[in-house]
């Protein structure tokens, strides 16, 4: 599994969701501008997240984007799969009968694989929100929104 940047700027733009008081809506405008993304690029992302019901749109003034359900309720590998990032480390691979030495690596890398995965699956956004503010007061950073 490699992360990507449509990983890293799906999370950050959730976690900076997660950080809103009563988690209300806020423009692709200031998501991307704390969080330096790319507004457009952001757009295409918020979108692909609103169709796996991770994000909801709201229209109008005070609209924008706000988290569908609680920080708890999102696992980072929820969010990866929702924008196409792949958690097969070695997809498409299968080794023939006379590699039978690279079983022993598929296995091992597949056994890896599983334990990401539940790893993954098992990290909120809300785990990370603390862990990024306890970073934070360990640097003696003031808390703000970038992440």
């Amino acid at each position: 599994m490699k992360l990507t940047t449509r990983g890293h700027y799906s999370v950050k733009a959730l976690l900076d969701l997660s950080l809103q008081p009563d988690y209300g809506p806020v423009s692709v405008k200031m998501i991307a501008q704390r969080q330096e993304i790319p507004a457009p690029y952001l757009e295409k992302l918020l979108i692909e997240l609103r169709r796996v019901g991770i994000v909801r749109s709201l229209r109008g003034v005070q609209g924008g984007y706000q988290l569908a359900r609680p920080p708890a309720q999102i696992s980072v590998g929820q969010i990866l799969e929702a924008v196409g990032e792949t958690l097969e480390p070695l997809a498409g691979f299968t080794p023939t009968s006379t590699q039978a030495g690279d079983w022993v690596t598929v296995t091992l890398w597949q056994r890896l694989h599983q334990k990401l995965k539940e790893a993954l699956y098992s990290i909120s956004l809300e785990d990370l929100y603390y862990d990024a503010r306890s970073w934070q007061a360990a640097q003696g950073e003031e808390t703000n929104f970038i992440v």
